[in-house]
């Protein structure tokens, strides 16, 4: 199995900036694409942003401009930047990985459905 660990979550208030970090403690294969999540109480886990083995990135409308996503394939390490953070930002946010490129441009899907390995979740909390 593949083991994902999330952290740098914490509170902010809107304008902060905060990096989250995913450990893969265990085997990834190297051609899967890896992607950060969340989930608001109550409402449904969406797509926030994606990358591939050659670390070509995909993001969310509601952060582009914002977050960037970048990887070190020597560290099994995911990260998610995020700058210029908003109240409506604050969710549970999820590392996953297992999900295979889509379509004759081999992009990453976005849908939760798409990977099957998931870390435990690491808060993010902005406050106005």
């Amino acid at each position: 199995q593949v083991q994902l660990v999330e952290s740098g979550g914490g509170s902010v208030q809107a304008g902060g900036s905060l990096r989250l970090s995913c450990v893969a403690s265990r085997f990834t294969y190297a051609s899967w694409c890896m992607g950060w999540f969340r989930q608001a109480p109550g409402k449904e886990r969406e797509g926030v942003a994606h990358i591939d083995s050659d670390d070509r990135s995909r993001y969310a409308d509601s952060v582009k401009g914002r977050f960037t996503i970048s990887k070190d394939n020597a560290k099994n390490a995911l990260y998610l930047q995020m700058n210029s953070l908003k109240p409506e930002d604050t969710a549970l946010y999820y590392c996953a990985s297992g999900a295979e490129t889509l379509g004759v441009e081999f992009v990453c899907p976005q849908s939760a459905t798409m990977y099957p390995y998931w870390g435990q979740g690491t808060q993010v909390t902005v406050s106005s």
